[in-house]
């Protein structure tokens, strides 16, 4: 018997069961046995995925105080623009420009030649005053010897004892004149009125100068000045703190924290109404000659009472719009979100004000995009430092060449 063609074969078959139906029903079926190998090789390989590594470390107590931060200038406790005391020339500059200085080093000498003069001048009127004044004495003894015999009106000696009276006052003014020329003598030798790092010259031997000619400037540098400007909550909380001098640390643009130790020895008297600001100064041992006025200088200080307060690193801090929180990795290693409410950031820990973290509590410092909501991980507990730093172990070395 005649086998069928294909073309009977498929007549015989139902309208719905059409070449091209037939294939799409073989790729759903073969669809569907890949899908359920899949699922019997991931079971057949494990369940849950293994827990995230996560390094921790504890939460510390430490006894803390609010601080401030403020930005601020450097002036020199002394600052003298020197000018000459007497008119004249200059004769010689005594100092190299820069150059540090003591109290009363000679640093420019005007001619002394007028004033010398003027000196000599002086004595001499002085010598002659002193002459008739003893000239007017021995007329005035002999005229009261006279008076007594009454061979002198008393007129006659009344004007002798003027005279007398007169020469003496001509003495004081010489030598008041005498005095005033000496002074000059010792100010044509300019000398440097306080110790400190002295400028360039402004001008040369060989120039004329007067009371008005700076001459040079010195700034003090044994110590060294920073002004700044704290707010008015700044002020009423260093005024209810009660400490006559507040601590204030310093650092410098190139310097890393606060190296330098300082006092505040000054505050405004009154706050400024525009920017509700008011100005303090700190003063700053500069024997070393580090500071140099005029540099900027970033500020810290101390504007509460030690309190004792639960600190994390600050890295352990994440942010969630405006929400900052921390994750505590409890028992089984399940990580517990916790939100905070930050507070001062003291040499790298931040201080948790709310109380939600414990001290000795474990907060995830490293690996906080590995977490997921609900699932466990697996914490390296780091140690740390005195101040509560976590200490990250060392980089393997890597296999050498």
């Amino acid at each position: 018997m005649r086998e069928p063609a294909a073309s009977s074969l498929f007549a015989v078959l139902p309208r719905a069961f059409t070449p091209t139906r037939l294939a799409l029903l073989g790729l759903a079926l073969g669809i569907a046995s890949w899908l359920a190998a899949c699922g019997k090789s991931a079971e057949a390989q494990g369940g849950p995925p293994p827990a995230m590594p996560v390094s921790v470390a504890p939460a510390v107590q430490r006894s803390v105080s609010d601080n401030e931060e403020f930005s601020g200038r450097l002036e020199a406790t002394e600052f003298v623009e020197l000018r000459p005391r007497v008119a004249g020339t200059i004769d010689r500059v005594h100092f190299v420009d820069g150059a540090l200085v003591t109290k009363g080093q000679l640093l420019f000498t005007i001619d002394p030649r007028p004033f010398a003069a003027a000196a000599a001048q002086a004595e001499s009127q002085l010598v002659a005053a002193r002459a008739r004044a003893d000239l007017a004495s021995s007329e005035l003894a002999r005229a009261q010897k006279l008076l007594d015999s009454k061979a002198v009106s008393r007129q006659e000696f009344d004007q002798l004892s003027s005279g007398s009276r007169t020469s003496e006052a001509d003495i004081k003014a010489a030598e008041a004149a005498l005095r005033a020329s000496r002074l000059n003598i010792e100010y044509a030798a300019v000398r440097a009125p306080i110790a400190g790092r002295v400028s360039r010259a402004n001008v040369t031997a060989g120039n004329l100068v007067n009371e008005q000619v700076v001459l040079t400037s010195i700034a003090g540098v044994s110590r060294v000045y920073a002004y700044f400007d704290g707010s008015e909550q700044t002020y009423l909380r260093i005024k209810a703190a009660g400490e006559k001098a507040p601590a204030v640390r310093m650092g410098l643009a190139n310097e890393a924290g606060f190296p330098h130790a300082g006092k505040v020895d000054f505050v405004d008297n009154r706050l400024n109404p525009q920017t509700g600001a008011i100005r303090m100064r700190a003063s700053f041992d500069n024997a070393k000659g580090q500071f140099t006025p005029g540099l900027a200088a970033k500020l810290t200080m101390a504007t509460s009472a030690p309190y004792t307060a639960v600190m994390v690193p600050e890295r352990a801090i994440g942010t969630d719009q405006s929400k900052k929180f921390v994750y505590v990795v409890g028992e089984g290693g399940q990580p517990q979100f916790r939100e905070i409410k930050p507070g001062a950031l003291v040499e790298g820990m931040r201080v948790v004000q709310n109380g939600s973290v414990k001290p000795g509590e474990n907060v995830i410092v490293d690996g906080l995009q590995r977490v997921i909501p609900g699932m466990p991980v697996a914490p390296q507990v780091l140690k740390v430092d005195e101040k509560g730093m976590p200490i990250f172990p060392a980089p393997a070395a890597g296999p050498k060449g």
